[in-house]
């Protein structure tokens, strides 16, 4: 019989995240409390990373925070994000937050360790360039592999995909 298997991935839904952007950008512009501070939110470097201005660090981290509960509001994991602190530059605030996608070779390494070390014996873990592919006789065990997983507070976001 041929193993079964699924892949480990950390994928950002771009379209989701988009959603969250454009909501974000209308109710601060909508919110009295944002009237007046040159606040704004908009994609940088594609959809990599998103620059937040406003005229006082409070307003940008104000900002940060709305956009974190439309993305939670999306189904997305904060787990993606990785803000930076606020940065003067002339006259107004300027946040960098980065979108992270891909589990890089440290945190791939990482969760192979929990699964040999932690995981149901006759199941194999490879790391595939920016994904996992966990593979084993036994249905069961793979299901035992995510409740695992799931259990685990990592650094990043994980999906489970391509389960067969």
């Amino acid at each position: 019989m041929a193993d079964s298997s699924f892949d480990i991935v950390s994928k950002i839904d771009h379209q989701e995240a988009d959603n969250a952007l454009n909501q974000t950008v209308k109710e601060v512009g909508h919110r009295f409390d944002f009237k007046g501070t040159g606040a704004s939110i908009a994609w940088s470097g594609g959809q990599k990373a998103v620059e937040i201005k406003a005229n006082s660090e409070e307003r940008a981290n104000a900002v940060l925070d709305v956009f974190k509960d439309k993305l939670i509001r999306r189904g997305l994991s904060l787990k993606i994000l990785d803000a930076g602190e606020p940065k003067l530059s002339g006259k107004e605030y300027r946040l960098v937050v980065t979108l992270k996608e891909g589990i890089d070779q440290e945190h791939a390494k990482k969760i192979s360790k929990i699964i040999r070390d932690e995981g149901p014996k006759g199941v194999k873990a490879q790391i595939q360039g920016e994904e996992l592919r966990v593979s084993s006789k036994k249905r069961d065990e793979l299901q035992e592999v995510i409740a695992l997983l799931k259990g685990k507070d990592l650094e990043i976001a994980l999906q489970f995909t391509n389960y067969r």
